[in-house]
Parts: structure tokens; C-alpha cells; sequence
């Protein structure tokens, strides 16, 4: 068990930001100079191989102290891999990582540390309670002090209310999104500043998933740090400060949100959504050569690139002229998952899922 040891009306609007606030890096594979005070995890060009196949092949990223940090990628590029070697549940073959301005390997950082594996694992015989109780000794709490904390995790999570109290129930006749809810709860029992979650939205609900989002994000405002593995686009979109996303092993895009998004849009990239048949009429338009260079089709919903030279109210004008129904038209910056797709050459992806492993 290792969970509890780491632990429509059309608009028009410019929605484009400038590249403002923090970045924390200066290429897809070297990190930018970070105060040591500052910096909650460094990777510095760390490899890991088993037989003929290298899982990492060679990563370097800087996770600064009190974000939300993104770690993404395909299935099988290496981002549980980068996870167990920070945890020190691996040992790289070569390159350097730190973890509180530690060595990953030294001891006094465990204690600091929550960590929710992609694999679960809890005791499915137990009562919730008592599960979390002998979570909570793991890391060294009393009884009473271990029922102060899993009580507010219960409430916190809705796992009890006025309603219902989960807590006397058996982790086997919990759902399987309640379950990684007392997963989660059980990770965050002791006192952290570093929670390392790998695919933490795996089997929750909008309504779960959501109050996931509310505790990480809470996390951050008291300071502490999150990084988290997800196939999950928008969450990561809405959640995190920066990313990193890997591919074959290595990193291929790297950096804050702004900085990223400032990186493959701007001006240039228009963001359409269609109503009724729209997307029908709209074809010819967006086969037009000299109004889109390229577009990233979603259905009812396309991100365009305007053709050089043309401009957005060309675009809208052509749209209108083709009786297209509009439920949007904003000039936008590129979404995350437009990004993903960029660097890491996917194709057939979902809008909002780039895969997981």
C-alpha cells in the first residue's frame, strides 16, 4: 500500500493573453535558472532503461515551489517512469534529481511527501475508518489526532455528510470514484508540502472530479506544491502553472501556460463553434487555401490558423456569406490540446484526452 506513504449568440472577443507572469524555463529540455529556495523538484537529464527499451530517455524539468505542475504525455512515454524515480521507488541510470532542495534518495524528505499511485490499492475487507486510521499510523499519527484529519478529509470529499456517513462502510461496496476518493484522503493525512498524484481523476465522476480539482487547488493557495500525471486535457488546462509534457521519453514541451500558449497562437488563430448544420456549411470555407492554413477539427468546435496575409474579420465575413450559424468566433489562444498534439505528433486523439502511461 503505498498511497498512504507518499503518500449562443456569436461573440466576438479577443481572448488572446499576453505571455505574463512567471516562466520557469527556456527550451523543451533544459530548465531556466530557479533559486534553489524556490524549486520543489529538479530533473537534470535523468535516463532509465529496462533491457532493450528506454522508458526515459533523457528528461530534465524544474518544478517551482507552491504550483500546480503538469506532467503529460502519451501512452508508454515515460511519466510514471519520471514519477517513481522522484519518489526514489526507482533508481535512474544516469542524471540527477532533487526533491525539496534534497537528494531524492535521502530519507528526511518521506515524511514531506504525499504520493497516490496510478495502480490503487486499499484494504477492500476494512471499513473506511479503519483503513485510514492505519494510513494515518503509517505516517506516525496518534489515534486522535489521525480522527481529527480523516474527519475533515471525509467532509471535505463528501464522503460524509447529513445524509450518509462512508465512513463505516467497507471499501469494497464503495463506487469506484469513492474509493479513489479514500485513496486521496489517505494521501493527504499527514502534514505535506510536495503531493505527487498519477492520474488522479482515473474513474471520478464531473462531480468528484471536480472536487478533486477544489482540494488541489486549495493545496496551492496554502503554499504547498502538486504535480500530477493526467490524460486529462482540460483539467490540466484549468489547473496548472506549467507543464511539461514528454514524449518517447523525453521532453518536448516545457513550460508555463502563458509562455506555451503565447509559443503556438496569437492573433493568428481563431476558435469557431458551430450551431445546428453549421459545420456542414462551413466546409468549403475551411478548405479555403487563402483564409486557413490549418485547422484542428473537433466537431461542432474547430481552432483555426489563419492563412498569411488573411485576417479574422475576412474569416468571419466568408463564414457569414455561407449562412454558417455561429455560437462562437474569438480569437484565441492555442488550448493545450492543440499544443499536445503539436509536439508529440498525435493523431485520433480525443479533445481532452492525450493519453496516459
Amino acid at each position: 500500500m503505498i498511497a498512504g506513504k507518499y503518500g449562443h449568440a456569436v461573440t466576438f472577443r479577443d481572448t488572446t493573453r499576453s505571455a505574463v507572469g512567471r516562466s520557469y524555463f527556456v527550451s523543451p529540455s533544459r530548465p531556466a535558472l530557479v533559486s534553489a529556495s524556490s524549486v520543489a523538484i529538479r530533473v537534470d537529464h535523468v535516463r532509465k532503461a529496462y533491457a532493450n527499451h528506454v522508458a526515459v530517455r533523457d528528461v530534465s524539468l524544474v518544478v517551482p515551489t507552491g504550483t500546480v505542475f503538469g506532467l503529460l504525455g502519451p501512452n508508454g512515454a515515460g511519466k510514471t517512469t519520471t514519477i517513481r524515480m522522484i519518489l526514489n521507488l526507482m533508481i535512474p541510470d544516469s542524471g540527477t534529481i532533487e526533491v525539496l532542495g534534497r537528494p531524492h534518495s535521502d530519507p528526511s524528505i518521506t515524511d514531506r511527501l504525499g504520493y497516490l499511485p496510478e495502480e490503487r490499492g486499499l484494504y477492500r475487507k476494512m471499513e473506511v475508518r479503519r483503513v485510514l486510521r492505519f494510513l494515518g499510523r503509517l505516517k506516525g499519527l496518534d489515534k486522535k489526532d489521525a480522527d481529527r484529519r480523516i474527519d475533515h478529509w471525509l467532509e471535505r470529499l463528501g464522503l460524509r455528510t447529513a445524509q450518509q456517513d462512508w465512513s463505516t462502510a467497507k471499501v469494497e461496496d464503495l463506487s469506484r470514484g469513492m474509493q479513489q476518493k479514500v485513496q486521496f484522503a489517505g494521501t493527504m493525512l499527514h502534514d505535506l508540502q510536495l503531493v505527487i498524484l498519477d492520474e488522479p481523476f482515473s474513474g471520478l465522476d464531473p462531480v468528484n472530479a471536480q472536487a478533486l480539482k477544489d482540494t488541489v487547488l486549495d493545496l496551492r493557495r496554502d503554499g504547498r506544491t502538486v504535480i500530477f500525471s493526467t490524460h486529462v486535457m482540460d483539467a490540466a488546462e484549468r489547473m496548472c502553472d506549467a507543464v511539461a509534457i514528454i514524449a518517447r521519453g523525453e521532453v518536448v514541451a516545457n513550460g508555463s501556460l502563458s509562455a506555451l500558449k503565447s509559443e503556438f497562437g496569437g492573433p493568428g488563430r481563431v476558435a469557431i463553434q458551430f450551431a445546428g448544420d453549421g459545420r456542414d456549411r462551413a466546409r468549403a470555407v475551411l478548405e479555403d487555401g487563402s483564409l486557413i492554413a490549418r485547422f484542428d477539427d473537433q466537431g461542432q468546435q474547430v481552432e483555426v490558423d489563419l492563412a498569411p496575409g488573411a485576417a479574422s474579420q475576412q474569416l468571419l465575413r466568408a463564414l457569414v456569406a455561407h449562412d454558417v450559424e455561429l455560437v462562437r468566433f474569438d480569437r484565441t489562444e492555442a488550448s493545450l490540446h492543440r499544443i499536445f498534439l503539436e509536439r508529440v505528433g498525435a493523431t485520433g486523439v480525443e479533445e481532452g484526452v492525450s493519453g496516459h502511461g
